[in-house]
């Protein structure tokens, strides 16, 4: 499998003045718009931190996922949430030659933490040998940044001050998050069931 983004964040969509007021920013001087830029990157980072840990695509945008072959033909599990459409699937061979399939076979089964492809009739068409499938999908809680969860909203919001607050820093250990941050997106987590858990 292999999950890939096809359309970024717009800029419009960033928070840089929410993050603004967030470190307290000087305002009123004719360099105000300064550090937007720097600003951007470190919201962009803090979202793709928590998306990272959540599996939650924050603000709706395009994803392709590839599979080579499906996990369960009753119906595949897509990688990120919440889906909010399926717009395409498409069998690939081994040649390269493509065809869609008609949106009347498939279906979304929506879940805030397990998202499905799932067949109309009794089974998803098989991939074919050596081929794949590629299924096109729009994820996130919404066009903006005002559509996340409050509590996801603040996360980003924190994670980015904190990155730009320790953007010198390089003692922090590997993939090191603020405790406010960790407990603010533990209920968006995937719970895992299985051997010792």
């Amino acid at each position: 499998m292999m999950l890939v983004e096809e359309t970024q964040v717009p800029e419009a969509a960033l928070p840089v003045e929410a993050l603004q007021r967030h470190l307290r920013l000087g305002s009123g001087f004719a360099e105000d718009e300064l550090q937007n830029a720097v600003l951007a990157s470190f919201l962009r980072a803090a979202m793709a931190a928590i998306e990272a840990r959540t599996g939650k695509a924050l603000i709706t945008r395009g994803f392709v996922v590839t599979y080579n072959e499906w996990r369960n033909s009753d119906g595949q599990s897509l990688p990120i949430a919440p889906v909010v459409a399926i717009s395409d699937v498409t069998l690939v061979d081994r040649f390269g030659a493509s065809s869609s399939l008609d949106a009347a076979d498939y279906r979304l089964q929506k879940d805030n933490f397990e998202p499905k492809l799932k067949p109309v009739a009794t089974r998803l068409p098989g991939i074919p040998s050596d081929g794949s499938a590629e299924v096109r999908f729009e994820a996130g809680f919404g066009p903006g940044f005002e559509d996340l969860p409050s509590d996801l909203a603040q996360a980003v919001l924190l994670l980015a001050a904190h990155y730009y607050e320790y953007r010198d820093e390089t003692a922090l250990s590997q993939g090191c998050m603020p405790f406010g941050v960790t407990s603010l997106i533990a209920r968006y987590r995937p719970v895992r069931v299985g051997l010792g858990a």
